[in-house]
């Protein structure tokens, strides 16, 4: 039990999900001049890129807002579900058609492999413990 929360399988999903999510977002567009040069190899300058790095930053942050507040409330725990498994899924079609299209990325395969893991998580949760 975590602050009177109890830690269930079925709350793992969303609120893992959560964490990466919202770091990925910082990561994405906290300092967006700094931090893509040294982690992806290209230059920020253009403030449309900017613009657009910190606007994904928001949706990755309201998302795993979203799910982590349908972990710890049980009225909103299948919404979140739902939510994360479209955005698990989600990514990771765009993952795999860039895969199929552009190469294998060393950098993003980890991560299509974990998203695929939450997504098929998400499905399981969803037919184990439905509404």
């Amino acid at each position: 039990m975590v602050n009177g929360f109890m830690v269930i399988p079925k709350n793992l999903n969303l609120l893992l999900s959560a964490v990466i999510v919202i770091i990925a977002g910082l990561v994405y567009g906290a300092y967006p001049t700094f931090v893509m040069p040294e982690l992806l190899g290209f230059q920020v300058v253009d403030l449309e890129l900017k613009n657009m790095l910190r606007a994904v930053m928001g949706i990755y942050m309201g998302v795993g807002l979203y799910w982590l507040f349908g972990a710890l409330n049980p009225k909103f725990w299948y919404g979140a579900t739902v939510c994360n498994v479209l955005f698990m899924g989600g990514i990771s079609f765009g993952r795999i058609v860039s895969t199929l299209f552009d190469g294998v990325s060393p950098l993003f395969t980890p991560a299509l492999v974990l998203e695929l893991l939450f997504f098929g998580w998400g499905l399981y949760n969803l037919k184990k413990y439905k509404e």
